[in-house]
């Protein structure tokens, strides 16, 4: 029973999974953000084309 212990203690497998998990989380967190940014921006940039247009 203890060496059985010992061998999950030891298994490392499941630590790729977490560690790709968090880079998606961070890489997700970034391009929303920037999705944001260039959304507000390119929406002021239209508003102010269609508004010097008219």
């Amino acid at each position: 029973m203890v060496n059985r212990i010992r061998g999950l203690w030891r298994d490392d497998a499941g630590q790729d999974i977490a560690e790709y998990a968090v880079m998606l989380a961070v890489i997700l967190v970034l391009v929303v953000g920037t999705i944001r940014l260039i959304g507000s921006n390119a929406n002021n940039v239209f508003s102010n084309t269609a508004s010097s247009i008219q």
